[in-house]
């Protein structure tokens, strides 16, 4: 028998595929929505992480943006619903393209 390796953790769609082309056998479980939602901000994290610790910043960016766009999805939000507020956000408190970085305040 082989080496066991755990993962406990969501992955996408067809690594049940891959992982049987690599000549390894897969065990799974189908999360309920609770357990999805969890585990997609799990998900966000380790991919945030990778993305600090990466070189290739475009495809971690890339799984970012996947998980954000399960995540939505999943809390029950279409993608043009998180833009309207982002936009609405934006328009009120603006964006971040100024580069404006604030070091401190002082209370009148």
């Amino acid at each position: 028998m082989g080496e066991k390796k755990v993962f406990n953790k969501l992955v996408r769609d067809n690594m049940v595929e891959i992982i049987k082309e690599h000549k390894a056998i897969p065990k799974i479980r189908i999360i309920d929505n609770e357990e999805y939602i969890s585990s997609l901000k799990d998900k966000l994290y380790e991919e945030i992480n990778e993305f600090f610790e990466s070189d290739n910043d475009i495809n971690e960016l890339a799984d970012i943006k996947e998980v954000f766009n399960a995540l939505c999805v999943a809390k029950g939000h279409t993608l043009a619903e998180v833009e309207k507020a982002r936009e609405i956000k934006a328009k009120k408190r603006g964006g971040f393209e100024k580069k404006i970085f604030l070091i401190e305040t002082i209370e009148e």
